[in-house]
């Protein structure tokens, strides 16, 4: 049952109707629910937040929903993840709910979370609701409940919120429902998916403190992987390494693992993860630990699997350390985004012309009518980060790829090359090798601060960190 309608939910063939007998003697005898509800610890900062979002939105009402559960196969769902903004506003993590910026005639907002009720085991949907029945899904924290839990001026169920659209931006995408329900698009809709992507880009003490927590619960995921590659068999093996460590320590992984090892270190977004390991080659693991907050890591270490690079690996991996410490240079106030990727590029282009694989002069190669060196390295360096591993994509262009750096944004930093097996341009003792080094920086008043410097990138560390580890 949607929270715009009352349709009774779709039977399955395998359910069972249960008698009246049954609901009585189910909805009877129950403790009393204990009514103690600890307020959310950041539900101050969740709320400066929102005062940010209502000085833009003056005198309008704004709706943000966070989504719903996604169907994965029939009547089997996939893991709630909330919507990056509503949880940004908020803090909850229920699915289903929506907040309301209800404008007020003073000036500002009154906050207003629509939730599902928990009308507790008097009700029998308790027990009759697969969905949504506590005995199914666990309960939910309820309406009077969660006004004290995040600290919003006003909770109500989401059965009122079709009251409440009439005149409302409304963040789209993550609601078909609501969407209906709201009808015609404003054109101002866009603003507000703009406006949230643009606020934030800058990352508050809480954000970097949850991120931090993240990048070090991945380093732990990275060692877990090291202790392991002398017996594991399949990239498979290091996927499901590290997924343990993500659910043990975090809500879940920010984004598919790339564990890709020998050729497929030169497909960018490996996750199929289906290959055999052979102590000959390289593992590109690429991945990230979305911690309790939702605030994901997104960390790559190119590791040898024998625990020591070959000659040719060394070469290429020492080219692209260069390349990333010329573009953390780049990374500081007042430079252009894109500064550290012109300054990894370079390197790289230099690095390509000497190994003989570009034959042509460095300066030809980085023509922006040639970019040949694109062939070895098709993506940017950086990408920002935070609570979605690509985060705030539809702030504007000017204020992102072709705006400046400023403190407060956290970006990545991950220069990359790929001689794929069958490039008859490179030399063939660098065929198959996929060479990437990813880090997760903070933009700072003077420059940056590498928020994952404690997990080793140098060729002799990476050597020195896999013996230790993996003992």
């Amino acid at each position: 049952m949607t929270y715009l309608t009352e349709k009774q939910a779709q039977k399955n063939a395998y359910d069972t109707t249960a008698p009246e007998a049954l609901k009585k003697f189910m909805t009877s005898q129950w403790k009393p629910r204990a009514k103690k509800v600890v307020p959310l610890k950041n539900a101050a900062v969740h709320a400066a937040r929102r005062a940010q979002l209502s000085k833009l939105f003056e005198g309008q009402a704004l709706l943000i929903p966070t989504g719903h559960e996604k169907i994965r196969a029939n009547d089997t769902v996939y893991r709630f993840r909330p919507g990056s903004d509503f949880f940004w506003l908020t803090g909850n993590l229920e699915p289903d709910c929506v907040l309301l910026m209800q404008p007020l005639a003073r000036g500002g907002h009154r906050a207003v979370l629509f939730v599902e009720p928990n009308p507790g085991k008097s009700d029998e949907t308790f027990f009759t609701d697969r969905k949504k029945g506590e005995l199914w899904v666990g309960p939910r924290l309820g309406v009077d409940e969660s006004r004290v839990r995040f600290g919003v001026d006003e909770a109500r169920p989401l059965s009122a919120l079709a009251g409440a659209v009439k005149g409302a931006l409304v963040l789209r995408g993550l609601s078909a429902d609501l969407e209906a329900l709201a009808k015609e698009a404003s054109p101002r809709d866009a603003e507000l998916a703009t406006q949230l992507a643009e606020l934030r880009l800058y990352k508050d003490p809480v954000e970097v403190a949850e991120l931090k927590k993240a990048i070090d619960s991945t380093q732990r995921g990275f060692e877990d992987v090291i202790r392991g590659l002398k017996r594991f068999d399949s990239e498979r093996e290091v996927e499901g390494t590290f997924f343990l460590r993500a659910r043990t320590e975090g809500h879940d992984v920010g984004y598919g693992t790339i564990a890709a090892s020998g050729q497929h270190a030169c497909t960018l977004h490996w996750t199929h993860n289906d290959g055999k390991l052979e102590k000959s080659d390289l593992l590109l693991l690429d991945a990230g630990v979305e911690g309790h907050s939702l605030y994901t890591a997104d960390i790559t270490r190119t590791l040898p699997i024998s625990g020591r690079f070959s000659r040719a690996q060394r070469e290429v991996y020492e080219l692209v350390h260069r390349a990333q410490a010329a573009a953390f240079t780049g990374v500081k106030p007042g430079n252009d985004f894109m500064e550290p990727n012109r300054r990894a590029m370079r390197v790289l282009t230099r690095g390509l012309v000497e190994l003989g694989i570009l034959k042509c002069t460095v300066g030809e190669a980085l023509d922006e009518q040639h970019l040949f060196y694109k062939r070895y390295t098709l993506h940017n360096v950086s990408h920002m980060l935070g609570l979605d591993v690509h985060d705030c994509a539809k702030a504007r262009q000017e204020s992102y790829k072709l705006g400046k750096l400023k403190p407060g944004m956290v970006l990545t930093v991950e220069p990359g090359l790929y001689f794929q097996d069958d490039d008859l341009t490179v030399p063939a003792k660098y065929r198959g090798i996929g060479v990437r080094i990813e880090d997760d920086v903070l933009v700072t008043a003077k420059g940056m601060l590498n928020l994952s410097r404690s997990i080793p990138s140098q060729a002799d560390d990476v050597e020195r960190w896999m013996k230790r580890v993996g003992r």
